[in-house]
């Protein structure tokens, strides 16, 4: 069992989300992550989705995405150069000014922008890969007694540089 990843280009209509991710429950797959969103054109989403799956099951799981009237194309994301990120937003509640200068600077290590501070804690909003976000959320839980954390799911969009060469 390993990530893999995959993206959906899909009729923007209401019930695809639920027909899809209805597939994954139906047979016992399990998503691990899974976004959509709207693209250049209003009538069409893409959803990009990492399931945990062996080879097999998730040839199988293509197919059966490939015989939805409402899915236009499925794209294999595994073994190909992307972008993908995911946003995570970091809650950690302090005590003190000590604490959240450290919080600060735990933040700029990261990349993370300040999406909120107050007296008592700071919100961090950290748009990197899924690995460097549990990095951060490692840290901070190590450090920090009081946190929070919400994640989207990852966004990924094949390379161009590595297919122009």
């Amino acid at each position: 069992m390993k990530k893999r990843w995959m993206s959906l280009y899909v009729e923007n209509e209401v019930g695809v989300l639920a027909r899809v991710s209805g597939l994954f429950s139906g047979k016992s797959y399990n998503l691990h992550s899974l976004t959509v969103g709207e693209t250049q054109d209003p009538t069409v989403s893409r959803m990009t989705i990492c399931v945990d799956s062996d080879d097999a099951t998730f040839e199988q799981i293509k197919k059966q995405l490939n015989r939805f009237v409402e899915v236009i194309k499925v794209v294999d994301l595994t073994n190909v150069p992307v972008h993908m990120k995911e946003i995570l937003y970091l809650k950690i509640l302090t005590a003190n000014e000590k604490e959240r200068t450290f919080a600060y600077r735990m933040g700029e290590l990261f990349e993370a922008k300040v999406a909120d501070m107050g007296r008592t804690g700071i919100i961090l909003e950290c748009v990197q890969t899924e690995k460097k976000n549990d990095e951060l959320i490692h840290m901070a839980a190590k450090e920090f007694t009081n946190i929070e954390v919400v994640r989207g799911g990852s966004v990924a969009i094949e390379s161009i540089s590595i297919s122009n060469r």
